[in-house]
């Protein structure tokens, strides 16, 4: 699974470890990420990611 970087603020996406503060499991792809879900430490949305 690939990562994706924050455009905003450069915080990395690691599917691996998921985004446990905000109950996203480890595995869990950034796809399948919910379409509310934002960037922990800025906000933005999904759609200021880009994969890397």
């Amino acid at each position: 699974m690939d990562s994706w970087k924050c455009l905003v603020c450069a915080y990395v996406y690691d599917p691996a470890i998921g985004d446990p503060d905000n109950d996203i499991e480890p595995g869990t792809s950034f796809e399948d990420l919910p379409d509310d879900w934002i960037c922990p430490p800025c906000g933005v949305g999904k759609e200021e990611f880009e994969k890397i």
